[in-house]
């Protein structure tokens, strides 16, 4: 019986960890809020548009995860990796992992999504310095170009 409780559970993790994924596939707006403690000024809300495609959310789900963006090119930073990436009904969790040249950041998030929107924060330690990142998402149209 134990046997089978243990089997049970894994299973369970596992089909939630690939279940299907909670967004639609589009042109989405997403603004993005910063608040790290210490810093001199607080940077403004950033908005950016992002396309998500079917095959994205299908093959790679990892990919819709906002990263922390370079601050000298304003592009998602390319050393991060995405790991512990679960989808639970509406809610998709992941940890967060970047090895830059300066400082290492790793962070835990999490988006709870709706039918045309999600809300989602990303708690990050950058070096000795801790920051709190949140997202609100808005779908704007099923048409989009990703290039």
């Amino acid at each position: 019986m134990k046997k089978l409780l243990v089997l049970f559970g894994t299973l369970a993790m596992s089909v939630s960890a690939f279940a299907a994924h909670p967004a639609k596939p589009g042109k989405w707006q997403i603004t993005t809020e910063v608040d790290a403690p210490g810093m001199p000024m607080k940077p403004e809300p950033m908005t950016r548009t992002v396309c998500i495609t079917k095959d994205d959310l299908e093959k790679n789900p990892e990919a819709t995860i906002p990263k922390p963006m370079n601050r000298r090119t304003g592009e998602e930073r390319s050393d991060c990796k995405i790991s512990d990436y679960k989808v639970d009904a509406n809610t998709v969790s992941w940890n967060l992992n970047c090895k830059g040249e300066r400082n290492e950041i790793n962070g835990t998030g999490k988006i709870t999504y709706g039918a045309d929107s999600y809300d989602g924060a990303m708690q990050m330690k950058i070096g000795d310095h801790e920051m709190k990142v949140t997202y609100k998402g808005k779908w704007i149209s099923a048409d989009c170009d990703k290039k």
